[in-house]
């Protein structure tokens, strides 16, 4: 696994999309992501609708942006790199994954089931899309395909990182990676 390749972007398209980045992290500060339309994302980016549908497609598709650039953030910090095996890229998902959830407010105090399903599945596409490099670089043998293994580890890491999150008294996020790598590691079929 990898982590999401960064090509070469205009620096006014990248200045753009942080401008709606922004925008929508600001306004989820204080309203809920559906009371939030596209309109009042391009009013607080000082940006019009037209440029922000060139961007992306509804404000589904920037909160998943969003999400992947905080989550590459807090990678970044940790200073999590992808580099040997599968196992150390899991490992390092397993990592983010957990400390990102552990930031959400309130998650921890509310328990089951009250992470806001726009942000779950924002992150679980973003965990899906780190899988889905990683098997398309080194594609496991067998007949699942790459898109089926991705969406197998991303939701089995989502539901492992979010438990554990959401567990009394629990351990640190560096604790728990290998147990989580270790019940995960057995979804990928035997490399060829």
């Amino acid at each position: 696994m990898t982590s999401l390749a960064t090509e070469t972007i205009d620096p006014r398209v990248r200045r753009t999309q942080a401008l709606l980045r922004e925008a929508l992290g600001q306004l989820m500060e204080t309203r809920s992501f559906e009371d939030i339309s596209v309109q009042d994302i391009t009013d607080r980016a000082t940006i019009n609708r037209v440029t922000f549908y060139d961007h992306y497609d509804d404000k589904h598709a920037l909160l998943e942006c969003l999400v992947a650039y905080r989550f590459q953030e807090l990678l970044g910090r940790r200073g999590v790199a992808f580099e040997g095996g599968c196992a150390s890229a899991l490992g390092g998902l397993v990592l983010g994954l957990c400390d990102y959830l552990a930031e959400v407010p309130g998650l921890a105090k509310e328990g089951p089931g009250r992470i806001p399903p726009h942000l779950e599945s924002a992150l679980i596409s973003v965990v899906r899309n780190f899988v889905l490099q990683g098997v398309r670089q080194h594609p496991p043998a067998g007949s699942a395909s790459p898109e089926m293994v991705a969406a197998t580890v991303s939701w089995a890491l989502y539901g492992a990182a979010r438990e554990w999150v959401v567990t009394p008294g629990r351990c640190p996020s560096e604790q728990v990676v290998g147990t989580i790598v270790a019940l995960v590691a057995g979804v990928f079929p035997p490399a060829p």
